[in-house]
């Protein structure tokens, strides 16, 4: 997943135009989509190249803080949104609640949602079995893929105040009885990257890349191709992951598409 913090029209076509085969998810960082000048222009150039999009949960959090649950539907209706994501990493939703929203939401899109908060105390303090209950019941509620928050500062969530990963908690989750496909690892650090490359293996989901790095992660190295949620290398790639949960998709959605050979 490729994070838009705010790019400029010009700069996000040059992005899309030069990468856009090998993206296969741009996430609208926080209210960006609401205040962008021309912002439908970047969907425009985003469907041309067969690349999906969301918005980002702070703006699904702020929404329903405002009691305007609804209203954040309609705007995705209206974005033409296949996806939508369902977080409480910054204002006071149970987890309980988030799962009815998440249930609620898929419906009539594809939801992808997020576990752990971007405050720092909570997220110390969240114990792990709570973090693979939470998976799960995002999961069992409709959720398509669950997202594990780190800020992209790389603090909170699944990262200590000094940037250090939660090694402990991260074994506790690969080790419970949930698909390593399922869950995007939010990682915007080169440190936190490598890591989960190695650690889960080439068909990782990694998030929060920087739009201005995201071409640097090609290939891993000469005998690793790199498969990320947003970019993969298509001189040896197989197949998407989404091929491999093509159940979950539509057929001929553009998260159901084979290699490249190009």
């Amino acid at each position: 997943m490729m994070i838009d913090k705010g790019l400029s029209s010009r700069e996000f076509e040059d992005l899309i135009e030069s990468h856009g085969e090998h993206i296969d998810f741009v996430k609208f960082g926080w209210g960006t989509s609401v205040v962008t000048k021309n912002f439908r222009a970047k969907l425009d150039v985003l469907r041309a190249a067969k690349v999906d999009f969301y918005l980002g949960g702070t703006l699904f959090e702020k929404y329903v803080q405002q009691h305007l649950f609804d209203e954040f539907r309609s705007l995705c209706e209206s974005y033409g949104c296949s996806f939508v994501e369902v977080s409480n990493g910054t204002i006071d939703i149970t987890n309980h609640d988030k799962g009815e929203y998440v249930k609620r939401l898929s419906e009539d899109f594809f939801v992808i949602s997020e576990v752990g908060s971007k405050d720092q105390a909570t997220s110390d303090t969240m114990a792990p079995n709570k973090w693979v209950s939470y998976i799960q019941a995002d999961l069992d509620a409709g959720a398509v893929l669950v997202t594990l928050e780190t800020r992209e500062g790389g603090k909170g969530g699944i990262c200590r105040s000094n940037g250090e990963l939660r090694y402990g908690l991260i074994e506790e989750i690969l080790s419970a009885k949930i698909n390593h496909g399922d869950l995007l690892f939010e990682a915007p650090s080169t440190e936190l990257q490598t890591y989960f490359v190695q650690r889960v293996g080439p068909d990782v989901n990694l998030g929060n890349i920087a739009a201005r790095t995201s071409y640097r992660w090609r290939r891993f190295d000469s005998a690793c191709a790199v498969r990320l949620c947003w970019t993969l290398n298509p001189a040896t790639a197989t197949i998407s992951k989404y091929e491999r949960k093509s159940r979950r998709f539509p057929p001929g959605h553009p998260g159901v598409r084979p290699r490249s050979d190009g």
